[in-house]
């Protein structure tokens, strides 16, 4: 259920979960598509990680936005651009999107530390500011096209999401 104001841990998974989105230059790709969606809607990420078969967000669509229309443009395209890219044909995401309500502060900072930690849990990072596709590696370097700058709770529980570069 949407509700207005809310954040949302969102997840989309590849189709078969197989690994498309291996390749650093389709990661880079999706990170595009992001970026692109931030200029056409009213959201902020808040934190996310891209990896190689599903990506996840902590999103915030802005006043009277749609986090289904977002997300239906953000895969839509990307999709695209990936089988033109590739010279394919077909889905590329699985079943629709996953989403639910952030519910408090501690659910906040628990989805928080989760998407962090995606990569090492998935053994392909040996921390989570080694990767370049999500948002910690993101928030030390000051990058903000496509995450926000870190709320000071944030900072306070997690101090290596401040600028250190």
């Amino acid at each position: 259920m949407l509700q207005e104001g809310a954040e949302y841990h969102v997840t989309a998974r590849i189709n078969r979960s197989e690994m498309l989105l291996a390749p650093r230059e389709d990661k880079a790709l999706l990170l595009a598509v992001l970026k692109r969606a931030k200029q056409k809607y009213c959201f902020q990420v808040k934190n996310f990680c891209l990896m190689n078969n599903h990506l996840h967000l902590l999103i915030k669509p802005g006043e009277n936005e749609s986090l289904s229309r977002i997300m239906q443009w953000i895969l839509s395209v990307f999709a695209m651009a990936w089988n033109r890219k590739h010279g394919l044909t077909g889905h590329v995401w699985g079943e629709r999107f996953f989403s639910r309500v952030i519910n408090g502060v501690v659910d906040g900072l628990r989805v928080f530390v989760y998407i962090d930690d995606n990569p090492v849990d998935a053994q392909i990072a040996s921390h989570p500011w080694e990767w370049e596709f999500g948002g910690l590696w993101h928030h030390q370097r000051g990058i903000r096209d496509i995450v926000e700058e870190p709320d000071p709770l944030v900072i306070q529980f997690f101090p290596e999401h401040e600028v250190i570069y």
